[in-house]
């Protein structure tokens, strides 16, 4: 069972003032829930109770119980609460459609009208409730750590680093006592224990609570922090690391509540076999008759250029694909080049449109993963293979690359039984299609908190869509986001 929040902890993420994205304010009417109608019910003393005191537990899915109850609600008015809180546990509260350019990703519709009326008639509000959300490991652990963070911030402790220079591993900084206090408020870093006289090396004692010396103990809590956040974990506090130090456990909880929110929007049944990849956190996972399959890097849109959030069946492989180059890119970043870079790089005109010929140079690689999407989307292989070495890659065009992509082309071809047709395509030079016997559900997805299978693990809104859905939960702001500019690169790849 879930532990049960105390009133200051369904205030403490909308009271907990947080420090203030690249997309426009949400349109109107934008939540799912407010539009459920509810039953024609008749409440006794004892439903009642147990709607309220249901609702009162939206903080353990990240939501505020003020979303559904303004307080002295009682018959038709609680009923209609009850079922838009239903709705929102089912299908999310908000509508992912509105909230976003593109989305395409296979939704759940429950109807919850009529369970709500059997759930009051047979006095298991609770249970019934409880039942709307995603039964999955990753959800209930979601919850666990939202209500964990609700309860760090609820103390009130927590006080941001100063910005200054790097802290090295060893080295000593003023700053480092307010490094500790930051790690125990987010629970990196136990309480201070009473220091006893110790013959150790002291190269290896931990630091006393005040001291400025940059110590074992906060070299690991921050590794730590580092590791959760997909960030280079070499231990050194400033740039992404000192942003995810300060940001505490109130985004933290932020970020917990988002990201059910987004797992509330999805299928509760997926396709047992499937393509899912994060694109927040930049990897992919495969799953296979419900099976885990594979997980690997990949690379995706930079953040001017999103990799949008769809669901396409991935139809066919092609092998030595030529790349049809997009207008914009040819407008924008190669309308200064001539002829003799064109050559360089084996692209010519074919009937009118810039394309760039098979081979090694080619910026699809040696094989590309056709979807049926109007986004015009897809997987691919890249020569640029340094990419996948780096924490953050979010450096493409919009399209995924996928690392060792002819090893997973070859795995997909083999299950779809045309490993041999693939590997006659892949013998040659030119352009080949090797269709799949069965479409394999492709769904591009974004989460900025995520369970990994042993832990919460957090990136970050490198695009800034959370925002967007914190404005339709009616959270706080997050900390203002930061454009990252990439280093200049020639790589014009999709």
């Amino acid at each position: 069972m879930r532990p049960r929040p105390g009133k200051a902890l369904i205030l403490a993420l909308f009271t907990v003032v947080l420090p203030a994205c690249n997309q426009a304010g949400n349109p109107p009417n934008q939540t799912a829930a407010a539009t459920t109608a509810a039953p024609e019910l008749t409440l006794d003393s004892k439903a009642s109770r147990q709607l309220r005191e249901a609702i009162a537990q939206a903080p353990a899915n990240g939501l505020r119980p003020e979303l559904f109850l303004k307080g002295g609600e009682d018959g038709a008015a609680l009923a209609q609460a009850a079922a838009n809180y239903a709705s929102a546990l089912a299908n999310g509260y908000a509508d992912p459609v509105k909230l976003h350019d593109v989305y395409t990703v296979a939704r759940t519709k429950v109807d919850v009208r009529q369970g709500l009326k059997q759930a009051i008639q047979d006095g298991k509000v609770g249970e019934w409730l409880a039942s709307l959300t995603p039964q999955t490991d990753e959800y209930r652990a979601l919850s666990q750590a939202h209500l964990h963070f609700l309860q760090l911030a609820s103390q009130g402790q927590f006080q941001p680093v100063p910005d200054g220079k790097p802290i090295r591993p060893g080295a000593s900084d003023p700053r480092v006592p307010a490094v500790a206090a930051a790690l125990r408020a987010v629970g990196y870093l136990g309480a201070p224990q009473p220091q006893q006289p110790d013959t150790r090396n002291s190269a290896t004692q931990a630091a006393p609570p005040h001291s400025t010396r940059y110590s074992p103990d906060l070299v690991a809590a921050v590794r730590k922090l580092q590791d959760e956040f997909g960030f280079k974990a070499d231990g050194v506090i400033g740039g992404d690391t000192l942003d995810a130090l300060n940001a505490g456990p109130a985004y933290r909880a932020r970020q917990t509540a988002i990201a059910m929110e987004r797992l509330r929007w999805e299928q509760r049944q997926p396709p047992q076999t499937r393509i899912d990849v994060n694109t927040a956190a930049a990897f992919l996972d495969y799953w296979r008759d419900g099976e885990h399959a594979d997980h690997r890097d990949v690379v995706v849109g930079e953040p001017e250029k999103p990799t949008p959030q769809i669901e396409a069946p991935m139809v066919q492989l092609v092998a030595n694909p030529i790349w049809r180059i997009p207008d914009s890119i040819v407008k924008d970043e190669l309308a200064d080049k001539g002829q003799a870079y064109f050559e360089a790089n084996d692209m010519t005109f074919q009937n009118g449109r810039l394309v760039q010929l098979s081979g090694p140079k080619n910026s699809l690689g040696y094989v590309k993963f056709d979807l049926n999407d109007p986004q015009q989307i897809y997987l691919h292989d890249t020569p640029a293979k340094a990419l996948f070495a780096l924490p953050e890659r979010h450096r493409s065009h919009g399209c995924v690359r996928i690392q060792d992509a002819i090893g997973f082309a070859q795995a997909i071809a083999s299950e779809q039984g045309v490993a041999d047709q693939f590997e006659q395509a892949m013998a040659g030079t030119d352009e080949k299609f090797v269709k799949l016997r069965e479409g394999i559900p492709v769904r591009l997805l974004y989460h900025t908190a995520f369970w990994d299978g042993s832990r919460v693990q957090f990136r970050q809104d490198t695009y800034g869509w959370d925002d967007n859905v914190a404005r339709a939960l009616k959270l706080q702001p997050g900390p203002t986001r930061k454009i990252v500019t990439q280093p200049k690169s020639t790589d014009i790849g999709p």
